[in-house]
């Protein structure tokens, strides 16, 4: 009898773990049509037609909920920023989309990722195929992150404590770089280590104002160009620099 009991148990829990999933999954599918729409409707705001499909593909296939604290599960699919602690928040989705979209990454390229927060834009940057170095100055989200990351994507994202500041020599030169917090100038250890050819998405400005989403692109000869493509809020980047 204990045994049929605890059997029973273990398949409701079961059922409602697979009906949970499944409940994410259609939440997540809803949010990249919305922002599928949303993209459309300000393709003249951020200069591009919309979010390219590998994104939008990519974005369905990566769980938010599971970079999201317990408590705010329930809002993982919401298009909207959500708390993660330590004053940190992630980013609103359709902003991590437009983000991932003009850094125009392809499978293999290397990226570094400045800010690891809840870890959940280095998991859509795994998601597309790429080899992702991120850095988190608070250790509790690091820890946290590198978790999450190691359980979904392992040898796919390596993570570091430490001030992103000064980027990750040991890694560079990088395709890509995206910074998550909001810095007043585009730092010059990121420009040395970007490629040739690379591009940098960046929100330059003052700390808890309106900053602005900056597009770095570096040429074949090394030379830097940058244009603005959208007003932004950002927590600020922090460290020792």
């Amino acid at each position: 009898m204990r045994s049929q009991w605890l059997t029973a148990c273990l398949l409701l829990l079961s059922t409602g773990l697979i009906a949970g999933e499944q409940e994410f999954t259609v939440e997540r599918i809803n949010l990249v049509r919305d922002i599928a729409q949303l993209t459309k409707a300000s393709a003249a705001e951020i200069g591009r037609p919309g979010i390219s499909p590998a994104v939008l593909a990519a974005m369905e296939r990566t769980p938010r909920h599971r970079f999201v604290p317990e408590e705010q599960r329930r809002y993982a699919y919401h298009n909207r920023p959500l708390p993660i602690g330590y004053g940190q928040t992630i980013s609103q989705p359709s902003l991590v989309a437009l983000m991932t979209d003009l850094l125009e990454v392809k499978p293999g390229d290397r990226v570094l990722e400045l800010g690891t927060g809840s870890g959940y834009q280095a998991a859509l940057l795994a998601e597309l195929g790429m080899q992702v170095y991120t850095i988190e100055i608070v250790e509790p989200l690091a820890k946290r992150a590198s978790q999450t990351l190691a359980e979904l994507y392992p040898q796919r994202v390596e993570v570091r404590h430490g001030d992103g500041y000064y980027g990750w020599e040991a890694h560079a030169p990088f395709d890509a770089i995206i910074v998550t917090a909001a810095a007043s100038h585009v730092p010059s250890p990121l420009v040395r280590q970007l490629k040739p050819g690379g591009r940098m998405v960046i929100p330059l400005g003052a700390s808890f104002l309106i900053q602005q989403l900056v597009l770095v692109e570096k040429a074949a000869d090394g030379r830097i160009s940058s244009r603005e493509i959208v007003p932004v809020r950002f927590v600020p980047l922090t460290g020792g620099h």
